[in-house]
């Protein structure tokens, strides 16, 4: 190879390596200017409008307004000073069962109003927050037999009965648990049946007593079913502390943790109502007012005082008329008096049956 022809080789090399390291340049140019763009894009946007597309993505449906579901209701603020109940139907009685939230603060908002007004022949009531009788809770010549159950709490839960007929049999607390449950159950045995009056607990605030609670409903389960083995005809009525379904509070998709409508307390109280999974030819429970109005929505018995709760009739069902099914062709009627609000954050419900011994 001559010298020319060797120059010329070496000069086409050079300008192809040239050619090269301008495209490289060129390349890696590009992605630099690139990304120096999208740096300074995004340093222009300004925190708040980042927060605010965050919020846009991430934003929940706004839920639509309550409506209640039977506007018809009365949704008093005050407890009212006249009721209008019409007379028991002939050969029938009257049980009624009301959650006060104190007697003595109930009598002052109107409690005897009501009582004498309803004129019932046993008026159950739960939540006394009593420690000893109190003799002027009702009419001592009207309602001559007053059974009281206190907690050994100070002015915490308690019940009592009180009737126009001597029952034959009186038992406090549930048998064989009687310890915790003195303030909550009463047992009166008539020659028809045996009234169960009740006030269960509360799970309470963020389910710290559930365990407490299941455990209660346990024995209660036992309790009854123990009667039903000896043939007993039952009642058992009063504050429950449970709303059973979907339709029986106001709101169920936002409560389904909350005391009162957790899973594990209203399959403790379908137990009941359904035949005993230990012995089948033991039925369950009837749950009365639900059997005359199936598919009713937005009738309860507990308003709260917060949010304008009873204003807006957003409730809960959490007192309870259930009876054995041989009971239930002498049941004439189980209501709630929605109009008796105000006294206490509960209203009374009233089991009226015919032909039964008392």
């Amino acid at each position: 190879m001559n010298w020319r022809a060797g120059t010329k080789s070496l000069l086409r090399v050079l300008t192809m390596a040239n050619t090269r390291t301008k495209i490289m340049t060129t390349n890696t140019g590009s992605e630099n200017i690139a990304k120096a763009t999208a740096t300074a894009t995004k340093r222009s946007v300004s925190p708040q409008v980042e927060t605010v597309a965050k919020k846009a993505k991430t934003a929940a449906p706004k839920k639509s307004a309550w409506a209640p579901f039977d506007p018809s209701l009365p949704n008093n603020m005050v407890f009212p000073t006249k009721f209008e109940i019409p007379p028991k139907p002939e050969n029938a009685i009257k049980i009624a069962s009301y959650n006060v939230a104190s007697l003595p603060a109930c009598i002052k908002k109107g409690f005897n109003t009501y009582i004498d007004a309803e004129d019932a022949d046993i008026v159950c009531v739960q939540e006394t927050k009593l420690n000893q009788p109190l003799s002027t809770a009702v009419n001592d010549k009207v309602y001559k037999y007053r059974y009281w159950s206190f907690d050994e709490k100070k002015g915490y839960a308690g019940v009592a009965v009180f009737s126009k007929f001597k029952p034959t049999l009186v038992t406090y607390g549930i048998p064989g648990f009687d310890k915790t449950t003195k303030g909550r159950v009463i047992s009166l045995t008539f020659p028809s049946f045996v009234l169960i009056a009740t006030y269960v607990p509360n799970a309470g605030e963020k389910l710290i007593r559930l365990p407490e609670r299941r455990e209660f409903n346990r024995h209660m389960e036992k309790y009854i079913r123990s009667l039903q083995k000896e043939g007993k005809s039952i009642i058992w009525t009063g504050d429950l502390n449970v709303a059973h379904t979907a339709d029986d509070l106001a709101r169920p998709e936002t409560n389904q943790k909350s005391a009162g409508f957790t899973i594990e307390e209203r399959t403790d109280f379908s137990k009941v109502l359904k035949p005993s999974e230990e012995d089948e030819s033991l039925p369950g429970l009837i749950d009365t007012w639900r059997h005359f109005n199936p598919t009713q929505k937005g009738h309860y018995t507990y308003y709260g005082y917060r949010f304008k709760s009873r204003e807006k009739l957003m409730g809960w069902r959490l007192d309870y008329f259930t009876v054995t099914p041989d009971l239930m062709d002498k049941v004439v009627s189980s209501e709630i008096r929605h109009e008796a609000w105000g006294a206490s954050d509960h209203v009374p419900l009233v089991l009226t049956l015919r032909d039964v011994k008392l």
